[in-house]
């Protein structure tokens, strides 16, 4: 006797978010893994130069800056509060140093913030990511 239901059998067209994520953070194409999704340091290609996946329906808008501003603000504040605890340096010190760590981090983490949350996007059918335009809401306003 068995209880439960059975398991579903998987889905084919799964679409594997953690890979999608890791490919993403990589800036690499969710669907080949190989092709690179930026052409320049945040800017999105139109299509991925390997297999040809169109990326131009991504709506990353600004989320990426907020996820990173959220991962720096999380290294940096317990460092800084860390530093002043033990060194005690003096203010301007504090305020140069920290900006340009700050502003060092934004810089490296906001395109792989950006790429991760593509390969969500592609992941999950949203966006211009779906297998069928019809049920893509963005795709059926054009």
């Amino acid at each position: 006797k068995t209880y439960g239901t059975p398991p579903k059998p998987q889905d084919p067209q799964a679409r594997s978010v953690g890979r999608a994520i890791w490919d993403g953070a990589r800036k690499k194409c969710p669907q080949c893994h190989e092709g690179a999704i930026f052409s320049g340091y945040t800017s999105v290609n139109e299509h991925c130069p390997n297999c040809g996946l169109n990326l131009g329906g991504h709506r990353a808008d600004d989320a990426p800056p907020y996820f990173t501003m959220l991962i720096a603000g999380h290294l940096t504040v317990p460092l800084l509060i860390e530093m002043q605890w033990q060194l005690d340096p003096p203010l301007w010190f504090v305020l140069g140093f920290w900006s340009l760590v700050i502003c060092l981090e934004i810089w490296a983490l906001l395109p792989i913030t950006k790429g991760a949350l593509i390969g969500v996007q592609w992941a999950n059918r949203m966006h211009g990511f779906s297998d069928n335009p019809d049920e893509d809401y963005e795709a059926s306003l054009k």
